[in-house]
């Protein structure tokens, strides 16, 4: 992903914001600008509102990854999730905080922000959400990052950092 196109998405990425159509309700993320369950499409134009995704949710489907993608070497295996959040949209994410045997479908979580990957040595590094469980469970073997930042700790590029 560009740095441009990083920097574009942040809102997103950091907030989970969504939209919601106010005809229908039916919450998007990420968001849209027309709604298709509405039965004429034409009918939520202008009527699509910018929507909070609380990050709550539980796992409908999962995967353990043994062959990484490129960058994702150091975590294998890890677990990738489809995870329904109570609004309802369904997003795909990292469940994290927990070893890959204590995944289950039905597993309550909720979003975390994190590093996702640094481009070179001095590069930017990439934020996004991932999962963790709401119960405790047994910790994953092997290294494990520091915590990152809150959203609000993170320093915007329109303010200078505290």
């Amino acid at each position: 992903m560009s740095v441009a196109r990083f920097w574009r998405e942040t809102p997103r990425r950091y907030n989970l914001g969504g939209s919601k159509c106010t005809n229908c309700g039916t919450a998007y993320f990420p968001p849209r600008s027309v709604c298709p369950e509405c039965p004429a499409h034409r009918q939520s134009i202008e009527k699509m509102i910018p929507f909070q995704l609380s990050g709550e949710g539980e796992v409908l489907s999962f995967t353990i990854v043994h062959e990484p993608a490129e960058g994702f070497e150091l975590q294998v295996p890890y677990v990738l999730a489809l995870v329904k959040t109570v609004e309802g949209p369904v997003l795909t994410g990292q469940v994290v905080d927990a070893s890959p045997e204590a995944v289950a479908i039905g597993l309550k979580v909720r979003a975390t922000f994190r590093k996702l990957r640094e481009e070179g040595k001095a590069g930017v590094i990439h934020y996004g959400y991932k999962f963790t469980p709401v119960e405790d469970l047994p910790f994953a073997a092997g290294p494990r990052g520091p915590p990152v930042p809150a959203p609000s700790e993170v320093p915007s590029r329109d303010r200078a950092p505290a």
